[in-house]
């Protein structure tokens, strides 16, 4: 076999290990969903209030057909059957970059990343305040270690080489995030219609449809001259022709006449002049053209940009400034979009304080500060963060009393003596569908439902960086498919050194894109926020590691993909 040729069949076995790994991850949602009783979404339900018209329903749901459905269950035992058949299913399905028994070490750099302060392999960490960009990720920590309960951290994440550290019933990494994605998907979601002013940001329930020719005349492109016939012209006496003014009188042949950017063109007119491009004897009252005169140049003929009824915007369009603006041309006053998607957050843990420095096993609450902000710009409402302490009593009562799409806790997640997480979702009878994810660092999240047509819950772990990795793993493609937003295009970029990875699980690794690479970040640690903040993006690594030069794929970070115009970002 040539070289060429074992190129080609290597390319074609990638190929066909990732489609295997799409439909096993298929597979494995539907199970899931099947077993807890889920339907795919029937449509949007017409929008409220006067003059509401009803929604197109959006593409179908890849959720199994209701014939397909087991009986649901309302469980929690079924719910976590659902999860592992799911696990179960998704284990066989890692992509060809997953290799457990690789046995990848440490290697000496084969290059310095183009980075300033990069740190090679053999350096110390430094211990400048600025988080510092690495070529090579170090090893994860201890991860999600228990000795760091602080905010929640659960005594489920123990160090790789404990025995228990791989749970086998741990969701794949790909396969949660579909799953969250397709639960949210299957909701039913309701269109309201909005005004302009209060549109942007959210879905849109139904296509844009032009309701008149743009532009709904022929128009000037330019201030000069309207113009019909071969030159030289007599100029018209008057004022010109100026936007926004009413019909006009036919312009004969071989006359000319001043018009503005805007206005609409007189009948029999062939051209407009710029009029930089003219010369007007004003003694003897004719216009003479600088230039050859084409017919229609500069003119803007009636529905050059489109006719009425072309679909302007498809349904599942987020509304952007120039989206509003398109709208605005097209005749609209409102648009008939689905409602953001409204999240509680739950702070769990007696060891938060809210302001000063840390004192006497006290510490700062790292995600109460955090996560409010990060949720609207994923499109999200978000109340204010309500912090619970450890009392289980407190968190079931805020757990039934909640009427959000989503709910968010952070901590508790695992099974020490003050986290409750599992012991109230069990007493309200709520589906488990996710008990933990194969990825590092944040696999002791978890994914609920808390009644049929109820809200959906994610427990995030209490450490920072791994409650980072549950609302990029659970709750981010949850809103998406509740509000109907698009998924990001899946992208992947390289590593320019080899970085280390879980012997079984996927990692997730703050990088920084630097021209056509991507370089992993120090401090990240399950309890760091510092790679993080530093970050565009995270990288994810299969179990096992890579190698320099490998490809992996790249969560980008909401603020780097460039939505700063989203309303309540940020604030």
């Amino acid at each position: 076999m040539t070289a060429h040729e074992r190129e080609a069949a290597s390319a074609d076995g990638g190929r066909s290990t990732e489609e295997e790994r799409a439909a096993e991850e298929e597979r494995a949602v539907d199970q899931a969903l099947a077993l807890v009783g889920h339907q795919p979404r029937a449509g949007h339900r017409p929008p409220e209030g006067p003059g509401a018209t009803p929604s197109k329903p959006p593409p179908s749901s890849p959720v199994s057909p209701p014939s397909a459905v087991s009986p649901p269950s309302s469980s929690p035992s079924s719910a976590a059957a659902a999860a592992a058949a799911a696990a179960a299913a998704a284990s066989a399905s890692a992509g060809p970059e997953s290799r457990p028994d690789s046995g990848l070490t440490p290697s000496s750099p084969a290059r310095s990343a183009q980075t300033p302060g990069a740190v090679m392999p053999s350096a110390p960490a430094p211990s400048a305040p600025a988080p510092v960009v690495s070529p090579l990720a170090a090893p994860a920590p201890a991860a999600d270690s228990a000795s760091s309960r602080s905010h929640g951290a659960s005594s489920a994440d123990r160090p790789a080489s404990s025995p228990h550290a791989h749970r086998t019933g741990s969701t794949a990494w790909h396969a949660a995030r579909a799953l969250a994605e397709s639960l949210g998907r299957a909701a039913p979601l309701a269109a309201h219609r909005l005004p302009l002013d209060r549109a942007l940001g959210h879905v849109l329930a139904e296509a844009v449809v032009a309701l008149t020719d743009l532009p709904s005349f022929d128009t000037s492109a330019m201030d000069g001259w309207a113009v019909a016939g071969p030159g030289p012209w007599t100029v018209k006496e008057g004022e010109g022709l100026l936007a926004g003014r009413g019909s006009t009188e036919p312009l004969p042949d071989g006359q000319a006449s001043r018009i503005a950017t805007g206005a609409r063109l007189p009948a029999d007119a062939t051209a407009v002049i710029r009029s930089e491009h003219a010369h007007c004897d004003e003694a003897k009252r004719l216009l003479y053209a600088g230039r050859e005169v084409v017919q229609g140049q500069d003119i803007r003929p009636r529905g050059q940009e489109c006719r009425s009824g072309d679909e302007l915007l498809p349904a599942g369009t987020v509304v952007t400034p120039p989206v509003l603006g398109l709208a605005a041309a097209a005749g609209y006053d409102a648009l008939v979009a689905v409602p953001r998607p409204r999240v509680d957050v739950f702070v769990l843990g007696d060891e938060l304080l809210t302001a000063g420095l840390p004192y006497d096993g006290l510490i700062r609450d790292a995600l109460g500060p955090m996560l409010a902000p990060w949720l609207r710009a994923l499109g999200a409402e978000v109340a204010e963060p309500r912090r619970l302490g450890d009392e289980a009593g407190a968190l079931r009562q805020a757990l039934v009393s909640s009427d959000a799409d989503l709910i968010l806790t952070t901590g508790g997640t695992a099974a020490g003596p003050v986290d409750h997480v599992h012991p109230v979702l069990a007493e309200i009878g709520a589906d488990l569908l996710v008990d933990g994810v194969a990825v590092r660092p944040g696999h002791p999240m978890l994914l609920a439902r808390l009644a049929e047509g109820g809200p959906c819950l994610v427990g995030l772990p209490g450490n920072p960086l791994a409650a980072v990795s549950g609302l990029l793993t659970l709750a981010e493609p949850l809103l998406r498919g509740i509000a109907g937003r698009p998924a990001q295009d899946r992208y992947r970029a390289p590593v320019p050194q080899e970085v280390h990875g879980h012997p079984h699980d996927t990692r997730l690794i703050p990088v920084v894109h630097r021209e056509d690479s991507v370089v992993p970040l120090h401090y990240n640690g399950p309890a760091m926020l510092r790679g993080i903040a530093a970050a565009d993006g995270l990288a994810v690594v299969p179990p096992g590691g890579v190698r320099s030069g490998t490809e992996v794929e790249i969560l980008d970070l909401p603020w780097a993909s460039a939505s700063p115009w989203t309303e309540g970002c940020f604030t």
